[in-house]
């Protein structure tokens, strides 16, 4: 389980009686979600963009992948592609994007990092909600390849990987979140949502132990 230092002893114990936090384990057929692991959040010079937390989860990532592609473990990226202010919709209220330099309304903010850049036969998802579920065809996507696990991964922990992490869990897929290939602008967001997702809705693990899971899957094939 996943248990960083700041959550108190209290809390632990009150998720330990309703013996939340086990495990769902991997299925026999997976897939990984990349969300938003784009420009404007991995690339300081955006608004949005937090390099110091980004570009060590974009590396993660690209680890992952190295693994999963040449087993022809399908992967979904999703980005957003705002024009109009209905497009953007709340975002605009909260200030996501009510940046005077204008720089999250062109296409470089949500162009995929370049170290994990969608292959040939990967598909990109565009959505303008936290959740790479709420309008569009992901579901159907995963059921063509017959998915029971899905391995999400990007940014924010607590943002859109949450929401991810909870539709996902709620359509009946086992999810699996690798520690490493999420990041959060804010430390403490992150660890708490980390921690929340493992207690009800995901196994978050370290990426050794997805990469070692993939190993053996491997040596299966």
């Amino acid at each position: 389980m996943y248990i960083p230092a700041l959550i108190p002893e209290r809390d632990r114990k009150m998720f330990e009686k309703g013996n939340m936090g086990r495990r769902c384990g991997f299925g026999q057929r997976l897939a990984v979600i990349v969300v938003d692991m784009t420009r404007g959040f991995v690339e300081d010079e955006f608004p949005l963009g937090c390099g110091a937390t980004g570009q060590p989860a974009v590396r993660a990532i690209r680890q992952l992948l190295d693994a999963t592609r040449p087993l022809g473990i399908p992967t979904f990226y999703t980005t957003s592609a705002p024009g109009t202010d209905a497009e953007w919709g709340r975002w605009l209220d909260k200030g996501t994007a009510a940046d005077d330099s204008g720089l999250m309304r062109t296409p470089e903010a949500w162009a995929v990092a370049p170290l994990i850049a969608p292959e040939k036969g990967e598909v990109v998802l565009y959505k303008n909600k936290p959740s790479a579920f709420f309008g569009t065809q992901l579901v159907s996507l995963l059921t063509y390849h017959n998915a029971d696990t899905v391995i999400v991964t990007g940014m924010v922990t607590s943002g859109c990987v949450r929401a991810t992490v909870v539709d996902a869990f709620s359509y009946n897929f086992r999810v699996v979140v690798p520690i490493e290939c999420v990041a959060d602008r804010g430390q403490i967001s992150h660890e708490v949502n980390l921690f929340d997702m493992d207690m009800k809705y995901a196994d978050v693990m370290p990426l050794a132990d997805v990469l070692k899971h993939l190993e053996e899957v491997a040596a299966r094939t």
